[in-house]
């Protein structure tokens, strides 16, 4: 079994419930680490390809995808294409990806595929420099299907986006379930980077009882950063922007960067970096 790149530093935002936040955290996050200096790879894994369309990759411009990766039609280097925000890049999603678990499904490293390609990747950067990633962000399918599975062997740790509703915490546990089972039989390093509760509305009592639900719940696994809800971060990706590059100052971005930060603080913390 091939071991994880040095670097990046990769992380799965995995949810199999829908419309969580998933995607738009995965866009911004990775547009605010970018601004902050990083560079980062975003891994469109979802077949709807909706973080592909929110950083501005129109559907006619993805003559290759993460599908032709995973069936080894070709390497990550080849595919990747750059975004609009600086040291941002994209690696976009086709629908194709919908075939891919039938197409792959006899393989025996089926599960290593996107694993492999990154290693490919850091390999290659070692001599070339081409890229220098310090962070992936690849963007799940709300399902824990085989893309999943893909994702979770591939990453250091998993980010994983709550909404702020009544149901937040219900299927959290297979959730988790899962990350167990990659740990057990394909990535023992895995490990859970955090929860980040998103579209928060302060001014609704529900909001606050599942931010104070989910803190006693799950302690310090919690981002201290809450996302909210904001109108701004939504019509962003109509306009193929994220929404840091849409409207820096609205609630939503200034949310996004703390996060960013928060994010590298604890990146720190576990490599035993002083802040």
């Amino acid at each position: 079994m091939s071991s994880l790149p040095q670097m990046p530093r990769v992380l799965a935002l995995a949810n199999q419930k829908g419309g969580v936040g998933k995607t738009t955290t995965a866009i911004n996050l990775g547009t605010a680490l970018a601004a902050i200096g990083e560079r980062v790879l975003v891994v469109d894994l979802d077949p709807q390809g909706n973080a592909s369309t929110g950083l501005g990759i129109d559907r006619n411009a993805r003559e290759l995808s993460t599908y032709d990766v995973l069936t080894g039609e070709c390497s990550l280097s080849e595919m990747i294409q750059d975004t609009d925000v600086p040291r941002l890049w994209l690696a976009p999603s086709t629908m194709d990806l919908l075939g891919v678990e039938l197409e792959i499904a006899s393989a025996s490293d089926r599960a290593q595929r996107l694993r492999n390609a990154l290693s490919d990747l850091a390999e290659q950067d070692r001599y070339d420099h081409s890229f220098d990633f310090t962070y992936v962000l690849i963007d799940c399918p709300p399902s824990l299907n085989l893309l999943t599975i893909n994702a979770l062997t591939a990453s250091h740790s998993i980010l994983v986006p709550l909404q702020c509703e009544f149901f937040a915490l219900e299927g959290l546990s297979q959730l988790l379930n899962t990350v167990e089972q990659v740990k057990a039989a394909l990535n023992p390093q895995l490990s859970i980077h955090g929860i980040v509760l998103t579209m928060f509305d302060s001014r609704n009592n529900l909001s606050n009882q599942v931010v104070a639900d989910v803190r006693e719940t799950m302690g310090d696994a919690v981002y201290e950063t809450i996302i909210p809800r904001n109108v701004r971060v939504s019509e962003a990706p109509s306009y193929g922007k994220p929404a840091l590059l849409y409207d820096l100052k609205c609630s939503g971005s200034q949310a996004y960067l703390r996060l960013a930060s928060e994010i590298i603080q604890r990146e720190r913390a576990l490599r035993g970096v002083a802040a």
